[in-house]
C-alpha cells in the first residue's frame, strides 16, 4: 500500500515503517560516531518504543554496549491500518541491535499491569540474570491500577483559575490564543494516579523482590520545568503536580536502594517535540521559538544527543553524578540559560500568524512532528508500494 499521513489535530493515525527504521538508524548512527561509554550492562526500559526511552535503549546499546529489555504498548498493522510508529521503532531497533551482536528483547503489553511485570521479570531471570539500569519513561493518558482494576485519566490543565495565551496550529501557522479551565479536584487526583511515581515505585518493588535487581542498580525517570511562559499550563499545572510526585518518588527509591549502593535519579529534559507536547496549549509554539533561537546558537539537541550527553556527562562518569539542589538531573540546562529564555521571551512578545515562519522554526517543528510517526524523511520514497506488516525480532 501507498502509506501517507493521515492527521487530526495532535495526533497522526498512520505511520510509515521504511521512515521510521531510518529514523532509528540515524539516531544509531549517531551513537556509534560518539566516543564509546562506560555505563550499564543489562538495561530495562519501560516505555522504550519513542522518544527519551527509545533513545536511552539506543544510548545504552550502541554506546555502552548492552543487553536491553524494550517494554511498551505498540500494536502491529491490522488489515488496512498501519502499525504504530513505536511498533516500527522498536523492530528497527531489535534489527540493528542482533547485526551487532547485543542482546535485546521486546516485550508488548501494558506497562501498568501486573501480568507484564511477571513476564517482564521472567524475561529477565532466564536472559540476562538481572539488570543494573532501569529507565522508566511511560506517557500514557490513562492507567487501570493494577491492584483495583480502577480506571483513571489525566488531563493537562492549569491549577486554581483559567489560563489564557497564545498557541499555534502547527498545521497551518495560525496564531491564536487558548483559555483553559482550571482542574477539578479529582482531575489533579487522578493526573497523578496515572502521570506520577506510584508504577515505578512498583516496578522497582517488583524487580527488587523478584532478585533482579542488580547491587548498585540505578533506576531513571523523566521530567520537564520548563520556563515561565509554559509553567502554568506545565509546571504549575496538573502534569507539574504529578512531575511532584514522580520526584519524590525518586527520592523515595534513593533511600530504598542505598543498602546496596543502588540510586534513583529524575532527569529534567529539554522541550523536545512529542505527541504528548504536541497537545499542550501555548506548548508548540514556545517549542518553535526555542528550536529557532537553540539552533542559531549551535546548542540544539534532540533526545538522541540529549541522551547521549545525559549518559556520557552524569550517569556514568568518575565520582557523583551532577544534580541541582533538589537531586535532579537537569539536562535542561541549555534550554534554561538566561541568553536563550531572554531570546525567547522576546520572540514570543512579537509573534503573530503574520510572521510565525519568520520568528519561530514552526516548519521544523512541524517536520519533526511527522516524522515521528516516519514521515518527511529525506532519502525515503513516500510514492512506493510499502508492506505495512512488519515483526519485531525477539518479541515476547
Amino acid at each position: 500500500m501507498i502509506i501517507k499521513p493521515k492527521s487530526r489535530g495532535f495526533i497522526c493515525t498512520t505511520a510509515h515503517p521504511v521512515g521510521c527504521a531510518e529514523q532509528v538508524n540515524r539516531q544509531v548512527e549517531y551513537v556509534q560516531s560518539q566516543p564509546k561509554l562506560k555505563g550499564p550492562r543489562n538495561v530495562l526500559v519501560i516505555g522504550a518504543s519513542t522518544g527519551y526511552g527509545l533513545a536511552s535503549r539506543i544510548v545504552a546499546a550502541f554506546g555502552a554496549g548492552a543487553n536491553t529489555v524494550g517494554v511498551f504498548t505498540s500494536k502491529g498493522a491490522e488489515g488496512n491500518r498501519t502499525a504504530k510508529p513505536g511498533w516500527y521503532n522498536s523492530a528497527a531497533f531489535e534489527k540493528a541491535a542482533a547485526e551487532s551482536g547485543l542482546k535485546s528483547y521486546s516485550i508488548t503489553g501494558d506497562a501498568f499491569s501486573d501480568d507484564t511485570k511477571a513476564r517482564t521479570i521472567d524475561l529477565i531471570r532466564t536472559e540476562l540474570g538481572s539488570v543494573d539500569l532501569v529507565v522508566y519513561s511511560v506517557a500514557a493518558p490513562r492507567r487501570v491500577h493494577p491492584k483495583t482494576g480502577e480506571v483513571f485519566n489525566s488531563v493537562i490543565k492549569p491549577i486554581g483559575q483559567s489560563y489564557s495565551n497564545k498557541t499555534v496550529n502547527f498545521h497551518n501557522g495560525v496564531v491564536s490564543e487558548a483559555t483553559i479551565e482550571p482542574a477539578t479536584e479529582e482531575e489533579i487526583s487522578q493526573t497523578i494516579t496515572v502521570m506520577g511515581g506510584e508504577d515505578w515505585q512498583m516496578w522497582i518493588d517488583d524487580l527488587q523482590a523478584a532478585g533482579v535487581l542488580a547491587e548498585g542498580a540505578t533506576t531513571i525517570a523523566y521530567s520537564y520545568i520548563g520556563p515561565e511562559i509554559t509553567h502554568a499550563v506545565y509546571r504549575d499545572g496538573t502534569i507539574g503536580r504529578a512531575k511532584n510526585d514522580l520526584e519524590a518518588t525518586a527520592h523515595n527509591l534513593t533511600e530504598q536502594l542505598s543498602s546496596t549502593g543502588g540510586r534513583a535519579y529524575v532527569a529534567v529534559a529539554k522541550a523536545l517535540v512529542t505527541q504528548s507536547s504536541s497537545a499542550i496549549p501555548v506548548v508548540p509554539l514556545y517549542i518553535s521559538a526555542l528550536f529557532k533561537v537553540m539552533k542559531e546558537k549551535g546548542i540544539h539537541e534532540g533526545c538522541i544527543e540529549q541522551m547521549y550527553r545525559m549518559f556520557a556527562t552524569r550517569l556514568y562518569v568518575d565520582g557523583p553524578t551532577p544534580v541541582d539542589e533538589k537531586g535532579l538531573i537537569r539536562m535542561d540546562d541549555w534550554e534554561m540559560r538566561e541568553d536563550v529564555q531572554a531570546a525567547v521571551d522576546k520572540l514570543w512578545s512579537e509573534i503573530t500568524t503574520e510572521n510565525v515562519y519568520e520568528l519561530s522554526d514552526l516548519e521544523g517543528y512541524r517536520r519533526e512532528f511527522f516524522q515521528l510517526f516516519g514521515f518527511e524523511t529525506d532519502g525515503i520514497d513516500y510514492e512506493a508500494d510499502t508492506n505495512p506488516e512488519v515483526e519485531i525480532p525477539n518479541l515476547r
